[in-house]
């Protein structure tokens, strides 16, 4: 896990998956009784052709225009989910900011600078780490903007 592999303080919340795939971020939230504003989903985007990777709270989509934007670019569109897995190795609803086969640019929503703490996936479905967003910010070398849209 690429936390473990530095001094990053986490917690890792396994939880059951129902494994519909209709919400796994809203479903996580539930599970684990955690508002979905603190819990943030990884999504796959191209911006001008780039793999870029948007972090936004589940309770939100993310605004590909304003991805675009925070990274420079010009036009983004949400990557092909079979592509999406094998560019960062994990499965669809276990997508990790983390630890991914290739380090991508990544832009985390700024509404993650007022929270005590946020949970993103750990990797696979049923599993989310919880650690402070100064450290999701800094393991993914990330920079922060307003990308969620209600």
């Amino acid at each position: 896990m690429a936390a473990g592999r530095t001094k990053t303080t986490f917690t890792l919340h396994p939880y059951s998956a129902d494994g519909d795939g209709h919400s796994y971020g809203a479903d996580a939230a539930d599970a684990l009784g955690v508002p979905h504003a603190q819990v943030f989903k990884t999504l796959i985007a191209e911006v001008d052709g780039v793999f870029t990777v948007g972090v936004v709270p589940v309770s939100t989509t993310l605004n590909l225009k304003a991805l675009a934007a925070a990274v420079g670019g010009k036009k983004a569109t949400m990557a092909d989910p079979a592509r999406a897995e094998k560019i960062t190795g994990y499965v669809r609803g276990g997508i990790s900011p983390l630890g991914q086969r290739k380090r991508l640019r990544t832009v985390v929503d700024s509404s993650i600078t007022g929270l005590p703490s946020v949970f993103v996936s750990a990797g696979r479905r049923g599993l989310q780490m919880e650690l402070a967003p100064r450290d999701l910010i800094s393991l993914t070398e990330a920079v922060t903007a307003p990308i969620g849209a209600l």
